[in-house]
């Protein structure tokens, strides 16, 4: 395997300029994943081979606390590719939105990058940002809610 040590490095500084324990990226048959402390990777490492049914449960169980409203994510904004999302501009920067901001149409909410390239994702209707359901530097699926604007 040929190891990629400059986007390991890169994906180290993510982790210090969000405050994450964990990070992971794929693209085609390569994954990698960078955490802080021993005892995350471990634990990972048994979830990983077995990414069936049953592990699913469990992991998608966590979650449900945190997105206990699920019916008022139905109509969020999804992210249109798999990547990673950021909520700034850049890092130390002032977040895009936050929850109570007024958009229009249009108004860059949050960046996803994939591939290297930055996407800005735009609000699709006008009106008040009710919550962000990601955090920065998150990694999220397609069809993943973002943002919900109300």
């Amino acid at each position: 395997m040929n190891i990629d040590s400059d986007l390991v490095r890169e994906l180290a500084e993510l982790l210090n300029e969000t405050g994450l324990t964990e990070i992971e990226v794929e693209d085609n048959d390569r994954k990698i994943r960078v955490a802080r402390e021993g005892v995350a990777a471990p634990a990972q490492m048994a979830a990983a081979p077995a990414m069936s049914a049953p592990a699913a449960a469990p992991a998608a169980a966590a979650p449900a606390p945190e997105t206990a409203p699920a019916a008022d994510n139905a109509d969020a904004l999804k992210s249109p590719m798999v990547g990673t999302v950021y909520l700034a501009p850049e890092p130390g920067a002032a977040n895009f939105v936050k929850p109570g901001d007024s958009v229009k149409e249009g108004d860059t909410l949050v960046i996803v990058e994939a591939m290297k390239v930055m996407n800005p994702i735009t609000a699709d209707k006008s009106g008040t940002v009710k919550s962000i359901l990601v955090e920065n530097a998150q990694p999220v699926e397609f069809d993943q809610p973002l943002v919900v604007i109300g």
